[in-house]
């Protein structure tokens, strides 16, 4: 199947239609794993959704479903999606340097994952982001934490809220935050991993 003969602008549209040129009479795990690479192929790695969603776009266009083996897939398949986030729990946020360092890596995984909000993966590392994020902000508003520890984490929570919100725009963003006056003036004129 080569992706220049597919008609779909749209994700469902192309699970249908390589849902019928496989010309099955019901879907399983093999039948899924083609369309989620045909997907890939066609829109991109963060395209591709779990077995069970596109189970579920057929179901809806009327194909019988191999359930035991869908379930059975689409267990598989979040098992291993998940390893992909487990390589970066060692992001550390503790101090500007590693918290710029960790977020280089987090961008990489992004790239890697497709820029679609709605994959799974994407969707697992934006989850991730956002729980760093919180605790990130208990340190910014902790009695205990020295002045400068506060301060650096209150700037580090603003450079994950900005990478949540504008993750396309962040690399480009910080560059410019780390060499304002305000930056300069509160952290000194530091060199960023």
């Amino acid at each position: 199947m080569d992706k220049n003969t597919w008609r779909a602008k749209t994700r469902d549209e192309l699970i249908v239609e390589v849902w019928e040129a496989l010309d099955c009479e019901s879907a399983g795990a093999r039948e899924l794993k083609e369309i989620q690479r045909m997907v890939e192929e066609r829109f991109g790695r963060g395209a591709v959704e779990s077995p069970a969603a596109i189970a579920r776009t057929l179901a809806d266009e009327g194909a019988v479903l191999r359930h035991p083996e869908v379930l059975e897939f689409d267990s598989e398949w979040r098992i291993e999606h998940a390893s992909e986030l487990s390589e970066i729990d060692d992001l550390e946020f503790s101090s500007l340097e590693s918290a710029a360092l960790s977020l280089h890596r987090l961008e990489t995984l992004r790239t890697q994952l497709g820029t679609r909000t709605d994959g799974p993966g994407l969707k697992s590392l934006l989850d991730l982001v956002s729980e760093y994020r919180r605790d990130v902000l208990l340190v910014a508003g902790s009695k205990i934490a020295e002045v400068a520890a506060r301060a650096e984490a209150r700037e580090i929570a603003l450079w994950l809220r900005v990478w949540l919100e504008q993750p396309d725009l962040f690399a480009d963003w910080l560059s410019l935050r780390t060499s304002s006056p305000e930056f300069i003036q509160k952290f000194g004129d530091r060199q960023l991993p």
